[in-house]
């Protein structure tokens, strides 16, 4: 199946699409020894040979890992600031990224994956693929508010709700909550809204997949069953 030549390039981790656009308007890609200049252009990857700088692209196999993410870890492929991330936990992490992003102390299900079209198939709310979060609050929340957060509340602008919201302690100070976001610190900012604080937070599972007695700081990879429920 041919794809544009752009995407083919971010999706093998050579650069980003916009970049991709200016490599190949300044004829630094060639396409089956031949410069490739058009935009648009298409390639199929199962057979075309393509050349960036004098250096073959080669296909990636794909891999998709599930990734119990402990505290501590920043949730990206490098840090500024010198501290341990997420891929220092992945064995052969080599062109590898984190699907979305959890805070340093938050712990819970994580993707692991090369793959950018599955990533941003599993991360946009269009898709509706459900984050289900245990949070610990720093006080308890009314049945009210629970509600009220149910129904839905302004924050960044934007109308935001839990899509599920279940109390687990005697002092509804502990909750589950499930939302289709994937923006940062939503949890966090959802109750902040209504002046409670979250102490603790896990993701218990993510997009269908969920943790169940893996170990903090394990990871497994991701069935061929699993993807095809994702994506389906």
């Amino acid at each position: 199946m041919k794809i544009r030549l752009n995407k083919f390039l971010s999706s093998e981790g050579i650069t980003s699409r916009r970049k991709a656009d200016e490599l190949i308007s300044s004829g630094r890609v060639d396409v089956n020894k031949k410069v490739v200049t058009e935009l648009g252009f298409r390639v199929d990857p199962d057979f075309d040979i393509v050349v960036v700088d004098g250096e073959q692209v080669k296909v990636q196999k794909r891999v998709y890992y599930l990734l119990h993410k402990p505290k501590g870890f920043v949730t990206t492929t490098d840090d500024e600031k010198g501290r341990k991330t997420v891929m220092h936990l992945i064995e052969n992490s080599k062109g590898l990224f984190p699907v979305g992003r959890l805070d340093i102390n938050t712990t819970g299900a994580l993707i692991i994956t090369n793959d950018g079209d599955f990533a941003n198939t599993v991360l946009h709310p269009s898709f509706g693929k459900k984050r289900v979060y245990v949070a610990k609050l720093t006080r308890s929340i009314s049945e009210e508010n629970q509600k009220r957060l149910s129904r839905g509340i302004v924050i960044d602008g934007r109308r935001s709700k839990f899509i599920e919201f279940t109390s687990l302690s005697k002092d509804n100070d502990y909750v589950r909550v499930s939302t289709l976001e994937g923006r940062n610190h939503f949890v966090k900012k959802m109750f902040e809204a209504i002046g409670i604080f979250v102490k603790d937070l896990h993701r218990e599972s993510f997009a269908g997949l969920t943790l169940n007695d893996m170990p903090v700081g394990a990871y497994r990879v991701i069935t061929e069953t699993e993807l095809s429920k994702m994506l389906g």
